[in-house]
């Protein structure tokens, strides 16, 4: 454990005490972060929430009783907090990782990459230094909700929705707020590690009327949402076409949300809808700037509600001009009318 000084305060959950102690250890050198607790159920860490009032909480998926998904949910809906998965089944392509991520985790690692036994290596120092801003939520600003609750009657083309850290549990409560007879394609930018897309898109397509889908090089924008596949930006064409790049280097993202929503705001100018959810960084900033230049409408998440609010602060920052809590978001867009309203 680290001195109370420390400024992000890390709770472990992990169904093998000698791990968790040794993880406890290993998050807690250098003084980045101070390991408040090691709890070996889901059970436990929630009780332990209130206690012990972590600013981030790391869960192994393997846990008895509740399991590690059940876990995560359940912190999410007693008391959010950002959850990193850190466990043996968090590897590429796993199932129950897409679980994790979609029920509120920002981040999974598989515990085969972390050294442990090398806590002062430049990956441990990296990674402790990552955790530190999730945690602490350093993205975060005070910039006032602006047209909150506000009566709003949109007309679009298509909706662009972009998240990062966060975001799968939001784009689950805000696809569930959307009719199947919505007639507006719904584009979506979520950064995500490889090989856990289709997971995510498996999972929101069987909580939502609307189908949810992987994009095809090409094809047009009909109804429905529409995600990348692994390493690939997806842009909106002048055609109503998408168009899969996997070659274009835009900031550290692939997709990145700056070049899906200026395709977008150059293919359909005003009637372009872009949405900023929760996520680190500053990736769709200058793509908000260029769907308000052209005449469309921005939708940020306000700060409580995001689990990092680094990009919806700077959609807000380049022009956002609507700030709302997650639950509020769903209605505006279910409310936008589609070509020819």
């Amino acid at each position: 454990m680290t001195s109370a000084r420390a400024s992000t305060r890390v709770l472990v959950c992990d169904e093998s005490p000698a791990y968790g102690r040794s993880l406890a250890s290993f998050l807690g050198a250098g003084g980045a972060l101070d390991v408040v607790g090691v709890c070996g159920s889901g059970e436990e860490a929630l009780r332990a929430l209130s206690r012990l009032s972590p600013d981030l909480v790391t869960v192994d998926l393997e846990l008895s009783g509740m399991g590690g998904v059940r876990a995560i949910e359940a912190i999410m809906q007693a008391r959010p907090v950002p959850i990193v998965v850190v466990s043996e089944r968090a590897g590429r392509g796993s199932a129950k990782t897409a679980d994790a991520l979609a029920a509120g985790a920002v981040e999974a690692l598989p515990k085969a990459l972390l050294r442990l036994d090398e806590p002062d290596g430049p990956a441990a120092v990296a990674l402790r230094h990552r955790l530190r801003r999730l945690g602490r939520n350093e993205d975060h600003s005070h910039a006032s909700p602006a047209a909150a609750g506000a009566h709003l009657r949109l007309s679009a083309t298509v909706v662009a929705i972009c998240a990062s850290a966060g975001g799968p549990p939001a784009l689950e409560t805000i696809l569930a707020e959307l009719p199947a007879g919505y007639r507006v394609p719904v584009l979506v930018v979520q950064h995500m590690s490889s090989g856990f897309m289709e997971g995510l898109v498996r999972r929101l397509d069987q909580h939502t009327e609307l189908p949810v889908r992987i994009a095809r090089d090409g094809q047009a924008a009909e109804p429905g949402v529409w995600f990348p596949p692994d390493d690939a930006h997806l842009v909106l064409e002048p055609s109503m076409r998408l168009r899969l790049d996997r070659e274009s280097v835009v900031g550290a993202h692939r997709p990145s949300a700056d070049l899906l929503l200026e395709s977008v705001a150059s293919a359909v100018g005003a009637r372009a809808v872009g949405v900023m959810l929760t996520g680190m960084g500053r990736d769709g900033e200058r793509g908000v700037e260029a769907v308000r230049r052209i005449g469309g409408s921005v939708i940020a998440q306000d700060e409580e509600t995001s689990a990092v609010f680094g990009m919806p602060r700077a959609a807000v920052e380049a022009g956002a001009e609507i700030v709302l809590p997650l639950a509020g978001i769903g209605d505006v867009l279910r409310r936008v009318k589609g070509p020819g309203a």
